[in-house]
């Protein structure tokens, strides 16, 4: 899926802008491999070349900051919490997820997959549920992630969203959806025989 909130979207920009960096090193070092295979050139008196030496060291290490420093800035700004307007507990079972909506006083239910025999003709196989998360738009959500009893991970990549669930701890995470849609996602941490099947939408 397309991304569908502004963290994602400078995701898939740093995806492009660091390939576009090892596109341009590939090509020039699979250039000088090639001219040395192939041309026939020697040099009986070069010993050392203390300029190129220079060069080929500190122009790697510069080239190197221009993936590093908008990395972590990606990083931080993933980290960076402002006041939710809605909180959701998700809680990872095997092999089904639970969630609360902790602003409100009972509202919790949880969200199995549904089985292929039982699926409406429009459904999606091994990704649809029977209770969907519904969301706001255009507002800080807060994500609050744990398990019950072994490692799971939600993930929804459209949101660009991945939070190890674990028993016995709270991860939190925030996000802004900034279009309307169904965004779905699976558990990405292997929690047993049915991993594949507790998908989110």
């Amino acid at each position: 899926q397309d991304s569908s909130s502004p963290l994602m979207e400078q995701l898939n920009f740093f995806h492009d802008h660091t390939l576009l960096i090892l596109t341009m090193i590939t090509i020039l070092v699979g250039y000088i491999m090639g001219m040395l295979m192939f041309n026939q050139f020697t040099n009986r008196f070069l010993l050392h070349g203390q300029t190129i030496e220079i060069i080929w060291t500190v122009l790697p290490a510069i080239i190197l900051m221009f993936i590093a420093f908008p990395s972590l800035r990606l990083l931080y700004l993933m980290d960076e919490i402002n006041t939710p307007s809605i909180t959701l507990k998700s809680i990872g079972h095997q092999w089904y997820w639970s969630y609360e909506y902790s602003d409100f006083l009972s509202l919790e239910f949880d969200s199995y997959m549904v089985p292929t025999n039982e699926l409406e003709m429009n459904g999606f196989r091994l990704l649809d549920v029977d209770n969907r998360i519904v969301l706001p738009m255009n507002n800080q959500i807060r994500i609050l992630v744990t398990a019950t009893d072994v490692l799971h991970s939600w993930t929804v990549p459209s949101l660009g969203v991945k939070v190890d669930a674990t028993p016995g701890r709270l991860n939190q995470i925030n996000f802004i959806i900034n279009r309307p849609g169904l965004f779905f996602g699976q558990c990405s941490e292997i929690c047993g025989a049915n991993h594949s099947f507790m998908p989110i939408v």
